[in-house]
């Protein structure tokens, strides 16, 4: 694999790519460690130390954005958003897709209308982090909603003029994620967006391991390896897995010219949703505890205030974890349904002239796909599920806080995912210029 990356240097073109790419993503470090203006570095580093040292459970509902912007979202960072924005308004365009005939429209007309979704998919990007930017400056202004008690004020200066410079800089800088993510795309390697994902999970997976070995020892820290290659083994094992549908299509006379008559088939992945789902089934639990959050009370506070933070707060209870696998099913299916539709395969097979081997074309077909895809749906969320859940369980066997890990499952997927496909992009550039790559 060395050796492979040596080729890889030493080619002129896919050296460009690569140093470009690198550049990006420092770049995309240094502002998730730049403060916005108006805040305290000083004062959030003592406060971070503060509820670090007193557990960090307060910071549970905050854990998957603070996981995609690299840490920056705690510091107040130029990039404290991250990516989530553009992840948000990705995932509601690619579902209004099934509800405004418009952007159905728009999805079938090819490049042109894939370049309109795109334009749609920023504005909604820009007005999700106004609103994000201004949700979580009204936290800063109280900072033991972030960091527990005993945090004081982080804010320089609490004026109005102060509160709208920083909604502008955090939204600003998630449009500069933006640009830069799709710069990587155009003029880097592999797909920028998920390349800055993968970047913010890796950058604190380091500190977090090693923050484990520091609290509860080298025992504990070994367990919590093996862990970790367990699941890793598990997830590149089912990522790479695939059910493949034969097609054959039929030969046809175009003009003098004969066509067709060649064998493909449909690869349909065991977990076709990917990752949304568990983003989905997090953040629907979250909400409940950033409610919580404004409800705090020296005397308890409301009886529903006091239910969410003992059983929704963190994932080590039983309801937490039944109430989380349920959602997980059910946005696994629920995605699943709305991205492949087999009528709409089926209709495109029979219009260029294909058919699966032993089924006719048109209705017969569609039902056939919808019954082979609930049978890869079954498996599929179950292993989202227990891979979300096995890092739960096991950091709460070995007495380790697993908020620190963010949601370790869900880390683990995406960096498996994207590091695969960042490294066959990388191989297919090699393979040709006739290099060996990283497979012999």
């Amino acid at each position: 694999m060395l050796a492979a990356f040596i080729r890889a240097f030493r080619t002129p073109d896919l050296r460009k790519k690569l140093l470009f790419t690198l550049g990006i993503i420092a770049l995309f470090r240094l502002g998730s460690h730049m403060p916005t203006p108006g805040v305290s570095y000083p004062l959030v580093q003592a406060c971070l130390e503060r509820s670090a040292a007193a557990g960090g459970s307060q910071l549970g509902f905050l854990s998957l954005a603070n996981l995609f912007s690299g840490g920056g979202l705690l510091q107040l960072s130029v990039f404290a958003l991250g990516i989530m924005p553009y992840i948000t308004a990705s995932i509601i365009v690619q579902l209004l897709t099934v509800v405004i005939p418009r952007f159905e429209e728009l999805k079938k007309e090819g490049q042109a209308g894939q370049t309109k979704m795109t334009q749609y998919t920023r504005y909604l990007t820009i007005g999700l982090a106004v609103l994000q930017s201004a949700t979580f400056v009204t936290f800063a202004r109280n900072p033991s909603s972030l960091f527990g008690p005993g945090c004081d004020n982080i804010l320089i200066d609490s004026s109005m003029m102060t509160i709208v410079i920083m909604v502008l800089t955090m939204t600003a800088g998630t449009g500069l994620i933006m640009w830069l993510g799709e710069l990587v795309t155009d003029r880097g390697v592999g797909n920028g967006m998920s390349l800055l994902i993968f970047i913010s999970i890796a950058a604190s997976f380091p500190s977090s391991v090693w923050s484990i070995k520091d609290s509860k020892g080298w025992g504990t820290f070994l367990v919590i390896m093996l862990m970790i290659l367990f699941v890793l083994t598990a997830v590149v094992y089912v990522e790479q897995s695939q059910r493949r549908i034969p097609v054959q299509y039929a030969k046809r006379m175009v003009g003098r010219r004969m066509y067709g008559g060649t064998s493909t088939y449909i690869p349909l992945k065991v977990n076709m949703a990917n990752v949304i789902p568990v983003i989905f089934a997090s953040s629907l639990l979250a909400l409940p505890g950033m409610v919580a959050q404004f409800n705090q009370d020296p005397s308890g506070g409301p009886g529903w205030a006091q239910f969410v933070r003992d059983y929704f707060t963190k994932g080590d209870h039983p309801i937490y974890m039944a109430v989380y696998t349920a959602l997980i099913i059910f946005f696994t299916f629920f995605y699943v349904s709305v991205t492949f539709q087999p009528t709409e395969v089926a209709d495109n097979m029979k219009k260029y002239g294909g058919f699966i081997p032993g089924i006719r074309a048109g209705r017969p077909t569609a039902e056939y796909l919808q019954y082979v895809i609930t049978r890869i749906t079954v498996p599929g969320a179950i292993y989202l599920a227990v891979v979300s859940l096995i890092p739960l369980i096991a950091f709460s066997m070995v007495g380790a806080d697993q908020t620190s890990f963010a949601f370790g499952g869900t880390s683990i997927i995406i960096l498996v995912g994207v590091g695969l496909e960042t490294v066959k992009q990388i191989e297919a550039q090699l393979e040709q210029r006739h290099y060996e790559g990283f497979l012999r």
